[in-house]
């Protein structure tokens, strides 16, 4: 091979050379993050579980003239309760569909400390009342979790008046499984059973 053969040949090798550690450099730039800009803080550290992500929305912003879509199915919330017993606190919401039943449904919404979102269906207590530990309802034994006594404001249309208090009686059963009753101002107990709503499958609407 003559040199002036040889020495084109050099040349081009040298030039690939070059043009793969030019890629390189700027294949490693993109993968490195770049420096922050000046006067930024790093990203704080979040709850991977935070209500942010638990929902299409915050459930703990509910308010009336909101829509929920939960299980393929839109839903306007009439109207809101928000309950209060020492220093916690925590909301209901009734929807404006009905059951094939023709039962009211609502949503419960609190922290303790973790967002827990329940869907309730009202139901007949026929002749059950919340006198027992422990409490059969469609073959689903419940167990008595709670009893207390709450002041509740209400919002919208709940059929309540705009201040009182509610007496509450809560069962739990596995599965995220409730079973729940009420009185509000000592009138008859009202029941409802719930189960709870998995992260991520109610999607919020904010109304205007």
């Amino acid at each position: 091979m003559g040199g002036a053969a040889v020495a084109v040949l050099l040349v081009l090798i040298l030039a690939a050379l070059v043009v793969i550690a030019v890629l390189l450099v700027m294949l490693l730039r993109r993968r490195s993050p770049g420096p922050a800009a000046p006067g930024t803080a790093p990203a704080a550290p979040r709850d991977p579980f935070a209500a942010a992500d638990a929902a299409g929305g915050d459930p703990r912003a509910l308010k009336a003239g909101d829509m929920v879509e939960y299980l393929g199915v839109r839903y306007f919330v009439r109207g809101s309760l928000r309950m209060r017993e020492g220093g916690f606190t925590w909301s209901e919401h009734l929807l404006d569909a009905d059951t094939a039943e023709g039962a009211k449904i609502w949503i419960s919404v609190e922290e303790d400390p973790d967002l827990e979102v329940v869907w309730w269906t009202a139901r007949d207590p026929g002749g059950l009342r919340p006198d027992r530990r422990t409490l059969t309802v469609d073959g689903v034994e419940y167990h008595r979790e709670e009893h207390g006594t709450a002041e509740y404001g209400s919002e919208g249309t709940t059929g309540l008046g705009d201040r009182g208090r509610v007496e509450y009686v809560d069962y739990t059963a596995p599965g995220g499984r409730y079973l729940s009753f009420e009185r509000f101002g000592g009138a008859e107990w009202e029941m409802g059973t719930g189960e709870r709503v998995p992260n991520g499958a109610l999607t919020i609407y904010p109304g205007s």
